[in-house]
C-alpha cells in the first residue's frame, strides 16, 4: 500500500506540473475548445501509460543496446517540439469556415509521448524506482500505468479545462495572440534543460 500510494504521488507531482503535454493541452483547450480537443487530452492520458508497459516489456533494453536510436530519439524531440513551440506561437485567433488549424488527434497525441523528453524522465523515473528485479515487472509496470493513468484524467483535465476557461475570458484575437506566443515561448524553454544535457554529453 505504502509503495502505491508513493507511485500515485510521484505521478501526482510529475503529472500536474508544466510540461510539453500541459502546455500543449491547454493551449489547444483555448483555442478549440473542450470537444475538439478531448481526442488530444486522451491520447496524454493513454498514451503515456502505454509507453510505461512498453519500455517495461523491453523497449528500453533495446535503447540500451543501440545507444544511437536514443540519440535520434533526443533529437528528433527537440525539433518536433520546436516546430510544435512555432505551431502553438501561430495558430490562428480567429476560427473561421475555411480555417485548417486544428488540434491534434488521439494517435498524434498518443505518438507525441515518444519524443517528448518530460514523458521519457517520468517513465524511466517511476520504472527504476518503484520496481524489483526480484519481482514481476510487468505486473509493477502495470500498477504504474494504471496510477499514472488515474491520475492523468484529472490533472490534464485540468489544464484542457483552464484553457477553455481563459477562452471565454481572452475573447480579443490580440489576447489570444499573445496567449499563444507565450504558450510557444514556453513550450520552446522547455526543449532547453534537454539541450543543455546533450551539449554537456558531447563536451
Amino acid at each position: 500500500m505504502e509503495v502505491l500510494l508513493s507511485v500515485l504521488l510521484f505521478a501526482l507531482v510529475s503529472t500536474a506540473t508544466p510540461g510539453p503535454n500541459n502546455i500543449m493541452v491547454m493551449t489547444s483547450g483555448m483555442n478549440f475548445g473542450v470537444w475538439r480537443t478531448l481526442p488530444h487530452y486522451l491520447g496524454i492520458c493513454i498514451g503515456f501509460p502505454a509507453m510505461v508497459l512498453a519500455i517495461s516489456m523491453g523497449l528500453g533494453k533495446v535503447f540500451e543496446a543501440v545507444p544511437v536510436m536514443h540519440q535520434v530519439i533526443k533529437v528528433l524531440g527537440i525539433t518536433y517540439l520546436m516546430y510544435l513551440a512555432w505551431r502553438i506561437a501561430t495558430t490562428a485567433t480567429e476560427i473561421k469556415e475555411d480555417d485548417t488549424s486544428r488540434p491534434l488527434s488521439f494517435l498524434q497525441a498518443a505518438a507525441f509521448q515518444w519524443v517528448n523528453p518530460k514523458a521519457w524522465v517520468m517513465a524511466v523515473g517511476a520504472l527504476a524506482t518503484f520496481t524489483t528485479v526480484s519481482g514481476a515487472v510487468i505486473q509493477q509496470a502495470s500498477w504504474i500505468a494504471a496510477a499514472f493513468l488515474v491520475v492523468a484524467v484529472p490533472c490534464v483535465g485540468a489544464w484542457m479545462l483552464g484553457g477553455a476557461g481563459l477562452r471565454r475570458l481572452l475573447q480579443k484575437p490580440v489576447y489570444r495572440r499573445w496567449f499563444n506566443w507565450t504558450m510557444g515561448l514556453l513550450l520552446a524553454l522547455s526543449v532547453i534543460p534537454m539541450v543543455s544535457v546533450e551539449f554537456a554529453e558531447l563536451m
